[in-house]
């Protein structure tokens, strides 16, 4: 989510590193470059989540006056996943106090899972990092498979 990507103006460095993230885990990764636009925003997690099990966006997340990521994230959220907000947040805190600007958000839409990560490349990398450990099995209780939780 950025107006100076979205332009052609910026390279999406955040973006590069997600989908390198991502493909090295074995996924695969369709982009969509998102001008800091709430409804903008919003159409396109919406339309991302009709056929993917996750949807991460990077930037958008700080106190600037157009980042308005986490509030076109909570418009199509049916509900969220606050757990995953604090810790990435607690991270990003633990490193630089400019993780207390951060307000991006998480959820669920459908059954597929929705996480903002910040836009700065390094915010990005260690966002997923925190990520990471829980991914599969969020993935696996959003699709409904069995877990190694169940009962037999």
């Amino acid at each position: 989510m950025s107006d100076g990507v979205a332009a052609g103006t910026r390279e999406d460095r955040s973006g590069d590193a997600l989908d390198e993230l991502l493909r090295g885990e074995g996924y695969e990764v369709e982009r969509r470059v998102v001008p800091d636009e709430r409804g903008e925003i919003a159409a396109a997690i919406r339309d991302l989540a009709g056929s993917a099990r996750l949807v991460l966006t990077t930037g958008g997340t700080g106190l600037a006056p157009r980042d308005v990521t986490p509030e076109a994230t909570r418009d199509v959220l049916e509900r969220e996943a606050t757990g995953i907000a604090h810790a990435l947040r607690a991270d990003s805190i633990a490193k630089t106090p400019h993780g207390l600007l951060s307000r991006g958000a998480a959820g669920v839409l459908g059954s597929t899972l929705v996480v903002n990560l910040p836009g700065s490349t390094g915010g990005c990398r260690d966002g997923f990092a925190v990520l990471r450990p829980a991914l599969e099995h969020a993935l696996e209780l959003l699709a409904d498979d069995p877990t190694e939780h169940e009962q037999t």
